[in-house]
């Protein structure tokens, strides 16, 4: 469907309408992200079973609703539709005429047996971009498991270099997998909507959070291929061969520092007044510093609890990569990003005003979709009567079918 863009204040994904068959985070945050440019979500929710099992995921919940399903669905519309209905499958299939791409993130195996790929769709809509985001991908002996982060984490061989080195493998703190592959089908979601405009033709597009993890692990999967290195679980979360560049203590917290660059190392001996290291052959270059890191690393510990973090960060600011190492809290609070506007202010029925984090994507038009993620079904009728100018008398049949739960 053409993309129009008259109006210069919209996103520029403005005119897109994306079916959303998703739920629980990976999938609807890839989604969210379209939301933010522009783009028209219809998320398509099973009535049989409530919706997005996300809108019961605590700490806090109500009423078929959460603060973990707000975070991944403002500004998009719902819509229950019974796929093992046949009324409800037709009723798919005359969305599916009136959309640009179709997206879920389903097990890998179920797409095919769905008809939700567009094999089984192109003869409804030949420039549909259909996307599946999945735990292993729609192939190869894992396609038919389901897959998590952590699960995806620990094979890709993340836990093996997070965490002390005395302690156990651990997760990261944040569901990076999820939100990384997420963006991935993001990117393969308009780079087929771009194909498309231009040939008229759709394509398949097949995203896994396991291959998104392997390919994350870039230089260090090179290394490990290409030589005798293999990474390792460090102490202060430090890089694996740059030194300094890792957290240190400070007299009351902690700090990050990292010297990528020889003149980023010159400029912190310096600041924390031991230029005297600086001419010291035995930490003159990376390779230098990184042999004898035993030997330097106590040296500017012990000096970093000298000062505050907040007295290092003032020192470092704008010289040395720096920054202290904050709780979530204190990062939201942070002026850069209340400088970039990035926090958002929505109005929700049950919150009241709700605080939600926008795209990093900022351009004319985006994070514009100030508007709470929807109750379940809530567009239902809207959509039927706008979209496919259903009248009651149909919308009826099709609730008595069952095909709308």
């Amino acid at each position: 469907m053409p993309i129009n863009k008259s109006d210069s204040s919209t996103g520029p994904l403005s005119g897109l309408r994306i079916l959303a068959i998703s739920q629980f985070g990976a999938g609807p945050f890839a989604t969210q992200n379209l939301v933010d440019l522009g783009a028209e979500v219809i998320k398509i929710e099973d009535p049989t079973v409530g919706g997005d099992i996300a809108r019961y995921v605590p700490p806090t919940t109500g009423k078929a609703d959460s603060l973990y399903f707000q975070s991944f669905n403002r500004g998009k519309k719902s819509i229950t539709i019974d796929l093992r209905n046949s009324e409800g499958i037709n009723l798919f299939h005359r969305l599916v005429e009136k959309s640009d791409a179709v997206f879920n993130n389903l097990r890998g195996d179920l797409p095919a047996k769905l008809g939700i790929t567009y094999k089984s769709l192109e003869h409804l809509n030949p420039a549909l971009v259909t996307c599946s985001l999945s735990g292993f991908g729609r192939t190869g002996p894992r396609a038919s498991e389901p897959g998590y982060d952590p699960i995806i984490q620990a094979m890709a061989g993340y836990m093996s270099i997070t965490g002390d080195p005395a302690g156990p493998p651990e997760k990261s703190g944040i569901s990076i997998i999820d939100f990384a592959a997420g963006y991935a089908a993001a990117m393969g979601i308009v780079a087929g909507l771009l194909e498309a405009k231009t040939s008229g033709k759709g394509r398949d597009i097949d995203v896994s959070l396991f291959d998104t993890a392997v390919a994350m692990l870039n230089y260090l999967g090179s290394w490990t291929l290409n030589s005798e290195w293999r990474a390792d679980r460090t102490n202060n979360s430090s890089h694996q061969t740059l030194v300094p560049a890792q957290n240190f203590q400070t007299k009351d917290g902690w700090i990050s520092v990292f010297c990528a660059k020889e003149h980023f190392w010159q400029k912190f001996a310096e600041l924390i007044d031991l230029p005297e290291l600086i001419s010291d052959e035995r930490f003159s270059s990376f390779a230098a510093r990184f042999h004898n890191r035993e030997l330097l690393l106590p040296i500017i510990s012990e000096q970093l609890k000298r000062k505050t973090t907040a007295e290092w960060t003032a020192l470092f600011r704008g010289i040395v990569p720096s920054g202290p190492v904050n709780s979530i809290y204190d990062a939201l609070e942070d002026e850069q990003i209340k400088a970039r506007n990035l926090i958002m202010d929505i109005e929700h029925p049950i919150y009241g005003n709700m605080r939600q984090i926008g795209s990093p994507v900022i351009t004319e038009g985006s994070n514009r979709t100030l508007k709470a993620g929807p109750i379940l079904g809530e567009h239902t009728d809207q959509i039927l009567d706008e979209l496919l100018a259903y009248d009651e008398n149909k919308i009826r049949k099709l609730r008595n079918s069952g095909a709308l739960g």
